[in-house]
């Protein structure tokens, strides 16, 4: 397939599952997700969705569990709303893990700290 088909794919599949699962889904346990990525399989048969998720591991599990009940719901409604030939199966996951998001805070908290405040632009 082509890969800019595969990345307009990958990007209308991030905006209906976001605007889905936000507005739509009335499910208590998924709580605050965004969805950040959605990585279609060249023979778009698979989609890995990744979403940004509350920090505790059990309220992830929970969600993830509840997104994984509705998989179905999802994919009819993506198939009527963007009249795809095929829907890709529905695989979510967390975005990053909430240890790695803190590390990441640390990280990029180190190297502001390194830079100088005010950058002269050169002349």
């Amino acid at each position: 397939m082509d890969s800019h088909r595969a990345q307009r794919v990958s990007e209308a599949l991030r905006e209906e599952l976001g605007e889905m699962i936000s507005y739509e889904l009335s499910d208590p346990r998924i709580g605050e997700t965004m969805v950040t990525e959605v990585l279609v399989s060249p023979d778009m048969r698979h989609a890995q969705v990744r979403l940004h998720m509350s920090e505790q591991k059990e309220a992830q599990a929970d969600t993830i569990k509840a997104l994984d009940g509705a998989r179905h719901y999802l994919r009819r409604q993506l198939a009527e709303r963007l009249n795809l030939f095929r829907v890709p199966e529905l695989h979510f996951e967390a975005d990053i893990s909430p240890g790695a998001s803190e590390r990441l805070a640390q990280l990029l908290k180190r190297v502001r700290r390194g830079r100088p405040k005010d950058v002269a632009t050169g002349g």
